[in-house]
């Protein structure tokens, strides 16, 4: 249709008829005089509108799944990260195992001392307050600990706790040069004092500065007044060096410390202290040596010797058959 002067007067009154029937439809309600035109044309186009939509439906899909992929790839993304953050919390098998195995021997050195402890994990460590060497443990005032307090594993001393939060700990490690603890050699109970060296064995002076000690002698701690900061009996280390006695009053030796600073996870914190001194109870037992096996080896008769054997033997031979010819009648 071309754009006349008649076309535009068609379009205009064609408008004018809509505007009409829409407002007798909507004053008309239900008894509408157009309703039976509307359910008409509703059976006529209905089948119509229902296979359009069968065929528009699985575009307008792929259209909505393309359009929410951003919201699922953000879930996935969500959940792989939420998989890995698990599996690290939990760690590998051999990891839990070592743990377990960790925590046991915690548990029995406890038993052996007769302390009571309150189990902790290291979260941190660092230069925390000034110290060198410091750990931050997962227990604080709110887990009943307080400044002080002697904290061990199962290979022996720790350290002690210096700071105490609500909910976490400072404990300062017996390597710490500013850490001091007094304590008691296994049976000759000569007594010293152990200072940390970092990562060099901890040096011990003795009280006594004749006193009779040798590489793998042990030691433990004395223990304090009131059992704060230490608590007796736990094991110290191992002496791996003597200075020679000088006739001085003290003596220094060198102790190799049975706790590894630098691979700290599970420790326990002592809560409450012996009821009397283990002595050296909590010790691990000294491996007893391997039975020494002694194989004696006859050396073979040098040639003269073997060929003389050999020709004495063959005269004892034919002196046997000369024998038993005689006496046969």
């Amino acid at each position: 249709m071309r754009d006349t002067r008649e076309s535009r007067l068609l379009l205009v009154l064609l408008i004018a008829i809509a505007f009409a029937l829409i407002t007798v439809d909507i004053r008309g309600g239900q008894e509408s005089p157009v309703d039976g035109a509307r359910q008409a044309a509703a059976a006529v186009f209905g089948p119509v509108e229902n296979g359009v939509a069968a065929a528009v439906d699985p575009i307008g899909n792929a259209i909505g799944a393309v359009r929410d992929s951003g919201e699922r790839h953000t879930r996935i993304a969500a959940l792989e990260k939420e998989n890995a953050e698990l599996k690290a919390e939990l760690g590998s098998d051999d990891r839990n195992r070592s743990r377990l195995r960790e925590l046991d021997s915690i548990l029995k050195t406890a038993g052996a001392g007769q302390y009571g402890i309150k189990g902790a994990q290291v979260i941190a460590i660092g230069a925390a307050q000034g110290f060198s060497w410091t750990v931050t443990v997962d227990v604080g005032a709110r887990d009943g600990i307080k400044r002080d307090m002697t904290v061990l594993n199962g290979s022996g001393l720790v350290g002690r706790v210096t700071t105490v939060g609500p909910s976490t700990s400072t404990v300062l490690l017996a390597n710490d040069p500013d850490f001091t603890v007094g304590t008691r050699m296994e049976k000759s109970d000569e007594l010293g004092f152990a200072t940390g060296q970092g990562d060099r064995p901890l040096l011990v002076q003795l009280l006594n500065g004749k006193a009779k000690v040798k590489p793998g002698d042990r030691l433990v701690t004395f223990g304090s007044r009131a059992d704060k900061p230490f608590v007796p009996g736990v094991p110290v280390g191992e002496v791996v060096r003597v200075d020679p006695a000088g006739g001085g009053l003290t003596r220094n030796i060198y102790v190799r410390p049975y706790v590894g600073f630098t691979k700290l996870d599970i420790v326990g914190v002592v809560v409450q202290a012996p009821r009397a001194d283990p002595r050296d109870m909590v010790l691990p037992q000294k491996p007893k040596p391997a039975p020494t096996v002694t194989v004696t080896v006859t050396p073979p008769p040098p040639d003269g010797q073997r060929a003389a054997d050999g020709q004495r033997n063959q005269q004892g031979q034919n002196q046997q058959g000369q024998d038993q010819g005689d006496a046969t009648p």
